[in-house]
């Protein structure tokens, strides 16, 4: 058995997302030329953690934190961007070779707003946690 990989995970939830169709990012928005979208989502994953999934002690269960910022132009906006996310995460995530959990929704800090960036923008970030083992 080979130890579970993040990455994979991660590109399946910006599939989801994408399908919903919401532009997504990872780790950041792009601060190339040219204007961002009026709503987008910034994936922001933790490294994981690989754990037994037997008594064999062999690592190959999964599990990720992973922080979706939902980012616009308006509070209405980063709210319903965040609703757009929860609507896409009811299903369990489809990953070669795995048996993923459906995503878990753990909260995390209220709206809020960025005046460092021009115009301001706001943005709410949600977490999930996202687990799996070999299917």
């Amino acid at each position: 058995m080979s130890t579970p990989a993040v990455l994979p995970h991660v590109e399946a939830v910006r599939a989801v997302l994408a399908a919903v169709p919401l532009a997504v990012y990872v780790g950041g928005a792009p601060a190339g030329p040219g204007p961002l979208p009026k709503a987008y989502a910034v994936l922001y994953p933790a490294g994981g953690q690989a754990s037994p999934a037997s008594l064999a002690d062999e690592r190959t269960a999964l599990d990720v934190l992973l922080q979706v910022t939902c980012v616009a132009s308006t509070p209405e906006g980063a709210l319903g961007t965040a609703d757009r996310v929860r609507a896409a995460l009811t299903a369990p995530l489809v990953v070669g070779g795995r048996a993923c959990w459906r995503p878990e929704e753990l909260g995390g800090p209220p709206l809020a707003r960025d005046d460092d960036v021009t115009p301001p923008a706001y943005y709410v970030p949600v977490q999930y946690r996202l687990r799996s083992i070999p299917a």
